[in-house]
């Protein structure tokens, strides 16, 4: 068998150096970089974004026909680490976990970047790991820390002039022009319709590419929000909220150029595999499943890896 390589960019963060695989060929070099990618699909469209927690599924979403991915912060914690969303994982773990996403598929990828893991320079580093991890964008939030699911009661916000700071931090940190800093703001639930949308002007001005806000409570307050706030938004799909399941098509009209999805396929995943779990406790036995598995020369082709051949052709990213 042929001797395989490492194969890694210089100019990997020390914390991401684990993304370099043993495979045959470096690293490509492509001309436009994932968030130059990104910008040219939200001018031309609205883009959905399937959540994923890890990179198998990213890969799944990219084979799928979609556009982008979504990297759920509720989903790295969840899945990964078997945690809540509360702001538990460190700058470090997220921008592996992350970085394994970007680095599997070809499509852009974007990061719940939470509070941006501290204030004033940290937020900085997390722009930067973010950018090396070759992540598209990243949104982050005006809770204070720890944080919670922006669907949940009991959440409190920075100060707006907080916030104006950590952004204006943010873009001073970008070494990518492109790289998407998406300000979330989850006003709505705490103050109100109006004052999300003042929030979210301010972070506008303060440099934000686009805006996330989170957990509005209809139809209309989606449409009115696209009304008053004049630069890309992205909405929340997920379920169990506070938010009516609108449509992609539905928010394209309203406004819309981002709409995540963000724990859709973690949910059906969890549910299918509690089944599964309960069967085979009580049977002894998975036959039954079989025609329910992915299968192995399935998952092979997922990973483009062919158990005959001397090499694999490596990341995609």
């Amino acid at each position: 068998m042929a001797a395989l390589q490492f194969a890694c960019s210089i100019n990997d963060s020390p914390s991401l150096r684990d993304l370099c695989v043993l495979r045959g060929k470096n690293l490509v070099e492509h001309d436009m970089t994932k968030g130059a990618q990104l910008r040219q699909l939200i001018a031309k469209g609205c883009v959905a974004m399937p959540g994923v927690p890890n990179a198998a599924m990213a890969r799944q979403v990219e084979r799928a026909g979609f556009e982008a991915v979504y990297v759920s912060g509720a989903g790295m914690a969840n899945a990964t680490a078997g945690v809540p969303d509360i702001g538990l994982l460190t700058l470090v773990e997220v921008a592996r976990l992350a970085g394994y996403v970007a680095s599997a598929v070809k499509i852009p990828a974007i990061v719940d970047a939470d509070t941006g893991f501290g204030g004033g320079e940290n937020v900085g580093r997390t722009i930067r790991e973010f950018e090396a991890a070759g992540l598209a964008g990243c949104h982050i939030e005006d809770q204070e820390f720890p944080k919670r699911c922006g669907h949940l009661a009991g959440k409190s916000l920075v100060s707006l002039d907080q916030m104006v700071t950590t952004i204006k931090t943010a873009v001073a940190s970008r070494r990518d022009k492109d790289f998407l800093l998406i300000a979330r703001t989850d006003a709505r639930a705490i103050e109100d319709f109006k004052g999300a949308v003042k929030r979210a002007q301010a972070y506008v001005e303060a440099g934000a590419d686009a805006i996330f806000p989170e957990a509005l409570q209809s139809a209309d307050e989606f449409r009115d929000f696209a009304r008053e706030v004049k630069v890309p938004l992205l909405a929340n799909m997920t379920e169990f909220g506070k938010s009516p399941l609108l449509s992609l098509e539905e928010l394209s009209d309203l406004g819309y150029r981002m709409v995540i999805f963000p724990m859709s396929a973690f949910r059906v995943a969890m549910k299918a595999s509690e089944e599964f779990f309960r069967d085979l406790k009580a049977r002894g036995s998975q036959s039954d499943w079989l025609d329910r598995m992915q299968t192995r020369k399935e998952l092979y082709e997922l990973l483009d890896y062919d158990p005959a051949a001397d090499t694999w052709p490596g990341l995609r990213g």
